[in-house]
């Protein structure tokens, strides 16, 4: 099987006999039932995809639809002029950036259509060529718009540079209302709502559909669409890594699957991670290997949120997360619209949300950028990893602990704050990282627990102190009945730690394991 690894033309991807996850027939829904829309899904999740299959679809081309779900619904294949644009592949550091990317796009489309160029401003020269285009096919336009928010949320960390370009973007995108009467369809994708109350103010205001339940999955792998597309890759993954085909679905659901864009959706599969997998025939993290974006991690800096929080958080607003990151400084809405959170649950009753990591994939990944803030001069090597995890496989909590006093101890002394909670957040990701279970501030009948790790031997119940005592430590863990709720699951052992604000770093620990 084919697999159009780093391919988003559709055109390629049908004439090259690579496999193509049929989404035709939401296409043709969408072209038959209302004139602007507008997606927000995360990077490498197809958008660019699906603005190609419109354009070949808005251009008549029927013999590349062969087969496809929209061969059987379209009956009267018409070709538009469609004006695509791109925003993506550049780097806005300047309006120079922006005025030469839409400069050189809107060249192509004056010479397509026969335009002499008369004007030097892009809002007038976008006129002039949707006019033109008019004119020569005697049909109104399509306009497609990818990655319509990049030059706006490259710069979220300069504001007057942000402003000059949401400025141009305004009078582009307006030039969309101005013209109306000669467009048939306009589409315009993205990872945030950005602008949509700013940039889009002169637009008429186009559906938002990334919430919607009946386009879910345009962009993305369903369940269904595994098992009709990848049967076969799936049987040859599971028999290259010593598995079932039943333990080879539940490994992929389990790193690659789990997104949700709106509540009662079925699970989506990261596409492009799925695909990779696939054709290495390995598992791993794909997603992070193309980095994550600079503006999440700006805005994470500048408005960090509790780490130790974030694998559930409950009784969410729509509202705090379905909105524009530029109306608020909260880091929330940035998480989920670029994928690194999802819906995990909704109540009917109060129309919350529970929001949380997607999968596998995305959650070590970011746990591990997360970690990176807290640079050690150990690093968090290859082999930190295995000593560190055959320690506790080895029921060896002074050896686990030695190591991590080492680590901290060399985290540089700008990033130490002293808190009790920048303790547990290390604690908390080195935990995580291994593949444990770690919850942190875990609620008992009388109180709170600072960590609780589950291992396959068994339950380790932490306290932290800071600048006082192991012993007051072990004995809080007593007085509170940490350790109660979980007696029944086996070997349960507490863990009371002192960490000197001195050192940076444990200074003693007492090691007790519940009889």
């Amino acid at each position: 099987m084919l697999y159009p690894i780093g391919i988003q033309s559709f055109e390629k991807i049908r004439q090259g006999g690579y496999v193509y996850v049929d989404k035709t027939d939401l296409i043709y829904k969408i072209a038959k039932t209302g004139q602007y829309y507008f997606l927000s899904r995360p990077r490498r999740f197809g958008k660019s995809l699906l603005l190609s299959t419109m354009e070949a679809y808005f251009r008549g081309r029927k013999e590349l639809f062969d087969g496809l779900a929209i061969a059987s619904l379209e009956k009267d294949w018409t070709e538009y002029p469609v004006l695509h644009f791109d925003l993506g592949g550049a780097s806005y550091t300047d309006m120079d950036s922006l005025n030469d990317k839409l400069g050189r796009q809107l060249n192509d489309l004056e010479s397509e259509y026969g335009v002499v160029r008369k004007y030097k401003t892009l809002p007038v020269r976008f006129e002039t060529i949707i006019e033109a285009a008019y004119r020569k096919t005697g049909r109104q336009v399509v306009i497609l718009v990818d990655e319509y928010d990049k030059p706006v949320i490259d710069n979220l960390g300069r504001p007057e540079l942000q402003d000059k370009m949401r400025e141009t973007l305004r009078g582009f995108y307006g030039v969309m209302k101005s013209k109306d009467a000669f467009i048939r369809f306009g589409f315009l994708t993205g990872v945030t709502k950005i602008g949509k109350m700013s940039v889009f103010s002169d637009l008429n205001n186009p559906k938002d559909i990334s919430m919607d339940s009946r386009y879910t999955d345009i962009c993305g792998v369903s369940e269904t669409d595994l098992t009709d597309c990848f049967a076969e890759s799936v049987r040859e993954l599971a028999e290259a890594n010593g598995l079932s085909e039943e333990e080879c679905r539940q490994k992929l659901a389990l790193m690659y699957d789990g997104y949700h864009f709106c509540h009662g959706s079925e699970d989506i599969y990261n596409p492009f991670s799925l695909i990779k997998c696939l054709d290495a025939r390995e598992f791993g993290s794909y997603w992070f290997e193309t980095g994550t974006p600079t503006f999440l991690l700006e805005r994470l800096r500048k408005n960090p949120m509790d780490e130790t929080k974030l694998d559930k958080m409950t009784e969410i607003a729509q509202s705090d997360f379905d909105i524009s990151p530029e109306l608020t400084e909260d880091t929330l809405p940035m998480l989920y619209q670029t994928g690194y959170l999802t819906i995990k649950g909704y109540n009917k009753e109060d129309h919350s949300y529970t929001l949380g990591y997607p999968n596998r994939e995305v959650r070590e990944g970011f746990l591990r950028g997360l970690l990176a803030n807290y640079k050690s001069s150990e690093g968090m090597s290859a082999s930190f990893v295995l000593k560190f995890n055959k320690a506790l496989k080895d029921n060896d909590v002074n050896g686990s602990l030695e190591l991590l006093q080492t680590f901290m101890a060399g985290i540089p002394y700008d990033l130490e704050n002293k808190t009790e909670k920048h303790y547990q957040t290390i604690i908390y990701l080195v935990f995580s990282l291994l593949g444990y279970y770690t919850q942190t501030e875990v609620k008992s009948a009388v109180g709170r627990a600072d960590a609780v790790c589950r291992t396959k031997d068994g339950t380790y119940v932490f306290e932290f102190k800071v600048d006082g005592s192991a012993e007051e430590a072990l004995k809080q863990i007593d007085e509170k009945g940490y350790m109660i709720p979980y007696k029944k699951e086996g070997r349960c052992v507490k863990v009371g730690v002192n960490i000197s604000s001195v050192t940076r770093t444990l200074d003693s620990w007492k090691v007790a394991e519940e009889v």
